[in-house]
């Protein structure tokens, strides 16, 4: 069949149009594939050469061949008019969003786009789009930490006052420690970054120690007092905070905003606290260590320093820390906390 000819006869309109078809960039691409066929045909082309053309076999030039010699333009175009479009209604709206909720049957902790759509028999753009309307991930999983203090609403208010509207003429300071900050050394060589990829450390490390870091953030103009220590004891706790002191004028109140700690409340604190009696501590609510900003800033210094540190001993650690802490203050600048609803209790 590949040698033979199909010389179609058109009227000028019908060649006009299949010309039309051929030349669209916006129309079906498989219109104006027929109409190519047709008109190759039409010029003279045998089956070989319109197959060389279009990539199709002679059975599939002889039928649209066919088709057009019977019907014309109207034979060009597809008589199967496709699958009913599931189209997201109200109803069908509902169901994803109920199923969404519900644990999938085969163990799995969440439902995906395709393993849902599979179970409601839709296409997972649909699922997709509804998810992606209703605010759902349900790949995602976010963790909170209830505060179970009988006083949370007193202490958060007492807080919040601090950083809004502190006392006049005042120091106020959130003060917190963090602990166990290791000394850790690679023992391979770091690979530096480089275009197209990734700063690149060992898995091998070496461990020189640890170390404690006090911290006292001043709210008001972002500057920190820090300090290391080899433990975190109650002693310790008590050397940082005569160190906080010594950096304001005698007399001058002080209000320390710090957790609930077992160190912070023992008998040499308050044996500090006799021996200072401008100095007032504020403990946040249990559980909610975000209600004192030094927080923020103890991200910070993991970020900017730890995770990707490497130290060669204690002694480097603790030079390092000290190091970003004095440059850090040099443009200090206080974070914009706010907290967004004080009627509303977190939990």
């Amino acid at each position: 069949m590949s040698s033979l000819t199909g010389i179609l006869a058109l009227t000028r309109d019908e060649r006009d149009t299949l010309e039309t078809y051929a030349r669209s960039r916006a129309g079906r691409a498989d219109l104006a594939h027929r109409a190519r066929a047709v008109l190759l045909l039409a010029d003279g082309a045998s089956y070989t050469e319109v197959t060389a053309a279009l990539g199709w076999s002679s059975a599939t030039v002889a039928k649209w061949k066919a088709r057009f010699e019977a019907d014309r333009l109207a034979g060009l175009w597809g008589r199967h008019r496709g699958s009913k479009p599931t189209l997201r209604t109200p109803h069908m709206e509902a169901r994803i969003l109920n199923w969404t909720r519900k644990p999938p049957p085969n163990g799995a902790t969440q439902w995906s786009t395709r393993s849902l759509a599979k179970r409601l028999h839709v296409p997972h753009t649909l699922v997709q789009r509804v998810w992606q309307r209703a605010g759902l991930q349900p790949h995602r999983v976010e963790r909170y930490m209830r505060s179970n203090d009988p006083a949370f609403e007193t202490k958060a208010a007492d807080i919040i006052g601090l950083y809004l509207n502190p006392p006049q003429h005042a120091a106020v300071f959130c003060v917190d420690e963090k602990t166990a900050i290791q000394a850790l050394d690679r023992l391979d060589p770091v690979l530096p970054m480089s275009p197209g990829r990734a700063e690149r450390h060992g898995f091998e490390y070496y461990r020189h120690g640890t170390l404690s870091l006090y911290a006292a953030l001043d709210p008001r103009t972002g500057s920190v007092v820090g300090q290391t220590a080899a433990r975190h004891t109650s002693a310790d706790f008590v050397h940082f905070l005569t160190t906080v002191v010594s950096t304001q004028p005698p007399r001058r109140e002080i209000h320390i905003i710090l957790d609930n700690l077992a160190a912070h409340k023992t008998k040499l604190v308050q044996a500090f606290l006799v021996a200072h009696p401008t100095v007032q501590l504020h403990f946040t609510p249990t559980y909610s260590s975000w209600l004192n900003q030094v927080e923020l800033w103890f991200a910070k210094i993991e970020r900017d320093v730890i995770a990707r540190g490497i130290f060669t001993s204690k002694r480097d650690l603790a030079r390092k820390l000290r190091r970003y802490i004095d440059r850090y203050n040099h443009d200090a600048k206080p974070f914009r906390w706010t907290y967004a609803d004080p009627t509303k209790r977190i939990a």
